[in-house]
């Protein structure tokens, strides 16, 4: 298989055996859609969804990612609606599960390709989205007094069909 990859998909390999994952940073050069980070591989090396958050530069996503990474290593579960601390100062995020039919290559491309061509798995990808607050009323988007800036950059994935197409 490998004389098949592309140079992006080799990288992917290769980090995923240095360091147990990947993290795809996507972001639109014209600014029309919020930049966005997932991770490739948690599904093997953890045993369980991929993650992906939006709307922050892509370093700081990188790194909150890679603290749930280390939370789940250590042995912290993965749920639906909980609150996790340690990934934005000052600030608890949110897990939030994606809706089926946001798994789609607009959002997960290099996860699916690894769950569906490296890993050879049938069965759906499952992914949560960490979502944070925003920093001055330390609301989510889905409550009331959250700013309209925090909720235009977070596309909220947990409802059905928020895909770009």
């Amino acid at each position: 298989m490998t004389d098949d990859l592309t140079d992006f998909e080799r990288n992917i390999l290769e980090n995923l055996d240095e360091h147990g994952w990947f993290c795809t940073s996507v972001f639109d050069p014209d600014g029309n859609e919020p930049s966005f980070c997932y991770s490739v591989g948690f599904s093997r090396t953890l045993g369980c969804s991929e993650f992906i958050m939006f709307g922050l530069h892509p370093e700081l996503m990188h790194s909150m990612i890679w603290e749930i990474f280390r939370q789940i290593k250590d042995g912290r579960p993965v749920k639906d609606d909980a609150l996790w601390s340690g990934l934005l100062e000052g600030y608890d995020c949110a897990l939030r599960a994606v809706h089926s039919t946001n798994i789609v290559p607009d959002w997960f491309s290099s996860a699916i390709w690894f769950w569906s061509q490296v890993q050879q798995r049938s069965e759906p990808l499952s992914a949560m989205q960490i979502v944070w607050p925003g920093s001055t009323s330390g609301k989510f988007p889905w409550e009331a007094d959250c700013s309209q800036d925090v909720r235009d950059a977070q596309i909220p994935l947990w409802l059905p069909n928020r895909g770009l197409h």
